[in-house]
């Protein structure tokens, strides 16, 4: 019964290990097309770069004996990262909530921020709150009622109960994975199509 009670930041501050990972590179699913969109309007080249980091969190979820330099994928992610000066378009922010994201798991994995998936929820709903602000979809009043915003939290939150469930990583890749993509849309609601 306390964990119903418990909000979502909470719920995440609570996962260890594998959870943690699997949990962030979830809602990383959700994240990285915005990325991708962006790197294509904005002829940026660095999308296939963060495809392979989130594709290397997967795997050391599934396979957690693999081992991978987490300093050289920090520093591909860096190189990855776009420069709101360089850009005029909204698209900027989301990716680099994006490149954040993946970072933040990847310091997580590397050891060095035990709350790495904290990070990445706050990021999810973060990037979600200033799209809709942005586009003027709501206001700081409505914002938290928005049928984005609302599925957002409900996408977290069984994506929760999926891992706290879970058994085994393999398992839970896949079964987190299926949520994370199951509606189809980014966590900004773009078309995954």
């Amino acid at each position: 019964m306390a964990k119903q009670k418990l909000n979502i930041f909470a719920r995440v501050r609570e996962l260890e290990g594998w959870k943690a990972v699997a949990y962030s590179a979830a809602l990383l699913e959700r994240m990285i097309p915005n990325y991708a969109l962006f790197c294509e309007v904005s002829e940026y080249e660095e999308a296939a770069n963060l495809r392979a980091c989130l594709d290397l969190i997967w795997e050391s979820v599934k396979a957690p004996k693999s081992k991978f330099n987490v300093a050289v994928q920090l520093e591909k992610v860096e190189l990855g990262t776009p420069d709101t000066q360089d850009f005029d378009t909204y698209g900027v922010y989301p990716a680099i909530d994006a490149a954040i994201g993946v970072a933040a798991a990847l310091n997580l994995i590397g050891g060095d921020d035990p709350q790495g998936a904290v990070v990445v929820s706050k990021l999810s709903q973060g990037s979600v709150e200033a799209y809709l602000l942005a586009s003027g979809e709501a206001s700081d009043e409505t914002v938290k009622e928005h049928p984005l915003m609302m599925f957002e939290i409900a996408v977290q939150d069984e994506l929760l109960s999926t891992i706290e469930q879970a058994t085994s990583p393999q398992q839970a890749a896949q079964s987190l994975k299926q949520v994370a993509l199951e509606e189809g849309i980014s966590n900004i609601g773009l078309d995954l199509a």
